[in-house]
């Protein structure tokens, strides 16, 4: 798997003309490292990010008389974003298949959310399935463009992963339970502890710069959790959706979604690791479409 798609080669190049002038040690050095890093994570987020400006800016300038419903621009804008980001080659096929099913199953258990009164969505549509409206789809696709983007970006490896069959059974008793708390024992509490006991010797090496930096993956899915959790009070300010709680007037989204959405990540995370499959940092490296000696040799760091 292609570290970088070749437009993307291309940005790393000319970056690479630039900060390969910068200091290398030091608190300078770390500086570097540390801004890098903010810039290749808001590469990462690009989709989920514009979406995210989309539905503030909506909340604020669409006009309600509009022909348009503020639901189906959103609709026809991620759409859009999502063909652009192929056509413009910031997204590989095989990852923009995952999205899509990642799409298609948050979807799925909208329809069943909504139906139990979970959550709403308070304006009309056109392009909807029963009450949920198409665009929802891609919010859950934009985490899991992320994942896949971040895997690739940041070349990260795994020191202790488990087997794959494990985690995809843990995925699929995740999204299984979605649905069957309604109707039985809400057994999250297992599978916070499955997710434990699964990963914690996992660790994620990930490269920045210069360097190969270390984080223990559980601690990586708490941090993206708790970036999605942030993201989702956004939406529910701006009034994408809303929960029974903020019919009245919006208040934050309760600490308790953070850990659904913990829950929810991991399913991505397996989906991702089905297209870049999880490597050891000993392994060679992925091609990388840059020039010669573009990148530096990497070191623990």
């Amino acid at each position: 798997m292609r570290r970088f798609t070749s437009l993307e080669a291309r940005i790393d190049a000319a970056a690479h003309r630039v900060l390969d002038t910068l200091p290398k040690h030091g608190f300078s050095g770390a500086l570097v490292e540390f801004v890098v890093f903010g810039l290749k994570q808001a590469w990462a987020c690009l989709f989920g990010g514009v979406l995210l400006a989309l539905i503030i800016a909506t909340h604020y300038l669409w006009p309600r008389e509009a022909a348009l419903a503020r639901y189906d621009f959103l609709f026809l804008a991620a759409l859009a974003i999502q063909l652009a980001m192929l056509a413009g080659r910031l997204e590989t096929l095989s990852e923009a298949k995952v999205i899509l099913i990642f799409h298609v199953v948050g979807t799925v258990m909208e329809l069943f959310k909504t139906s139990a009164g979970s959550w709403i969505y308070p304006e009309e549509s056109l392009f909807r399935v029963s009450a949920v409206p198409l665009f929802s789809g891609f919010m859950y696709a934009a985490v899991g463009s992320y994942l896949a983007r971040i895997s690739r970006i940041f070349d990260m490896r795994y020191t202790g992963y488990p087997p794959l069959w494990a985690t995809v059974l843990l995925a699929l008793a995740i999204y299984v339970n979605f649905f069957s708390h309604h109707f039985t024992a809400d057994i999250r509490y297992g599978l916070f502890a499955a997710t434990a006991l699964l990963y914690l010797r996992t660790v994620v090496h990930y490269r920045v710069f210069r360097f190969r930096h270390r984080m223990p993956l559980l601690l990586g899915f708490l941090l993206v959790a708790l970036f999605i959790w942030l993201a989702e009070n956004i939406g529910t300010w701006s009034r994408a959706w809303i929960y029974p709680s903020q019919s009245h007037g919006w208040t934050p989204v309760s600490l308790g979604k953070l850990g659904a959405w913990y829950l929810l990540m991991i399913i991505s995370f397996v989906l991702v690791s089905l297209v870049h499959r999880p490597r050891k940092p000993e392994e060679a490296e992925p091609a990388v479409l840059a020039a010669p000696g573009a990148e530096a040799p990497a070191a623990e760091g």
